[in-house]
């Protein structure tokens, strides 16, 4: 029933933008904590966002703070990460899930709570 659709990746040259929309249905999404985690090729997940149900805390992992912010419409069910001056390493599949924390087993979430990703490839 839970389910969450990630949208917005796309190809971007270094310094460029990008918008990612998460869109959650089936659970009460207005009371999770929620989290944008990455994974490059070959390499290992990394967690790169939360934003708290509560009260609206953002964290950041510091290979991207002060470029990436992390926002949610509870309203519209979505969660957002606006990413600036991208860098090439920044190209990962990105996925929005239920927050587990830095070092949670995100792999260990149940498929609704793990969304099938958003490729971000930044390339010139």
């Amino acid at each position: 029933e839970a389910q969450l659709e990630e949208s917005g990746g796309g190809l971007v040259q270094p310094g460029g933008s990008l918008r990612l929309s998460c869109v959650a249905s089936g659970f009460a999404f207005t009371l999770y904590d929620m989290s944008w985690v990455r994974q490059a090729p070959g390499k290992g997940l990394e967690w790169v966002s939360a934003i708290n149900a509560l009260d609206g805390k953002t964290t950041y992992a510091d290979s991207v703070k002060g470029r990436f912010t992390i926002s949610r419409d509870n309203a519209k069910n979505t969660l957002y990460l606006q990413l600036n001056s991208l860098k090439t390493e920044d190209t990962a599949m990105y996925h929005c899930a239920k927050d587990l924390g830095q070092s949670g087993d995100y792999y260990a979430l149940p498929r609704g709570y793990w969304g099938r990703g958003t490729q971000v490839t930044v390339s010139s």
